[in-house]
């Protein structure tokens, strides 16, 4: 890489560290972009920026649709500028390729949010795998982090595995429910709930109260049955309203208290540490599939053991060996 741009690099992160919202854009820009040169330049400034990140609440948000989760979002991002924090939302979603993602809506929806100064929201890149989704969002992650924001919201609007990779890339996985939804325990089935750390019920607000209290009451018992993802921290179950706002108070107050609890056992640093792991191998596998889709000679070869194995000619395994030694 040249001195010019080992020096524009050295500049943009400085800016970025003042905590310059056009400098954070472009940054995550960058990391976004399937250029080579640009990807280049993307790993030097992550590793720039690295001394300067991994102070932040990382706070991974699910629920299904309809569950209020934008109002959540607005809600508790507001109580949290309130209270001197500054909120960055950052959005998984592998289907935005397709359908162009939900992020305008939201944009909308979490108005009073997207119009702070100490906030700032930001969708998923539309790269329409998950891996790539995941990969460029913890990415612009340590890029808000190293910008000052200390509280980062990450929202997943995809379903099933992209519930997974948020709760492999934060300390703490919130996951939002309804009450009186039909079956109250739909999120046992699908196993959202054993990733949660905390479950919280919306609409626990006029009629609904009754409701979102016995919903509540119903997925605690179902809790005592789980093993929890920790020995240190049994997920509790709140009942909130995004629209009047209460209860978002005893939402971040659980939060917190999952932060000291996962400190005092050492907890929180293997789990981060095991983060960091899971994301250099995740890259790798990226590398490696970017490398076979790129090189025309590899490209071709592949579709060739493709039809192949479509054919029954060649069974997976030995096709497998076959585009190994392709990128040897």
């Amino acid at each position: 890489m040249s001195g010019t741009k080992v020096l524009d690099i050295n500049a943009l992160a400085h800016v970025l560290r003042a905590g310059n919202r056009a400098a954070l854009a472009r940054a995550i820009t960058l990391i976004e972009s399937r250029r080579a040169d640009h990807q280049a330049a993307a790993r030097d400034l992550v590793q720039a920026l690295l001394a300067d990140t991994g102070k932040a609440f990382r706070v991974g948000i699910t629920g299904s649709p309809g569950v209020g989760k934008s109002t959540t979002i607005d809600a508790l991002g507001m109580y949290l500028i309130e209270h001197g924090h500054k909120v960055a939302v950052l959005a998984v979603d592998p289907s935005s390729a397709r359908t162009g993602g939900s992020i305008l809506g939201d944009k909308t929806r979490m108005a009073r949010l997207s119009a702070s100064e100490q906030a700032y929201i930001r969708p998923s890149p539309s790269s329409g795998t998950l891996g790539g989704v995941a990969a460029k969002t913890r990415e612009a992650m340590l890029l808000c982090e190293a910008a000052g924001f200390d509280v980062v919201l990450v929202e997943t609007v995809g379903i099933g595995q992209s519930e997974t990779a948020v709760a492999d890339m934060t300390d703490f996985f919130l996951a939002l429910m309804l009450p009186g939804a039909g079956d109250e325990l739909q999120g046992i089935k699908k196993g959202l709930v054993e990733l949660a750390d905390m479950i919280a019920i919306n609409k626990a607000d006029g009629d609904n109260l009754k409701r979102a209290n016995l919903a509540a009451a119903d997925y605690r018992s179902a809790l005592h049955i789980l093993a929890p993802r920790s020995q240190h921290w049994h997920p509790p179950v709140e009942t909130y309203s995004a629209l009047t706002g209460a209860g978002i108070d005893k939402l971040w107050q659980k939060i917190v208290e999952h932060r000291t609890a996962m400190n005092a056992s050492s907890e929180f640093t293997a789990r981060r540490r095991e983060q960091q792991v899971k994301w250099m191998w995740s890259m790798l596998e990226q590398r490696i599939m970017a490398r076979l889709r790129s090189d025309p000679a590899i490209r071709a070869r592949v579709k060739k053991t493709e039809a192949e194995v479509a054919d029954g000619r060649i069974s997976p395994a030995v096709a497998a060996e076959q585009i190994a030694e392709l990128l040897r």
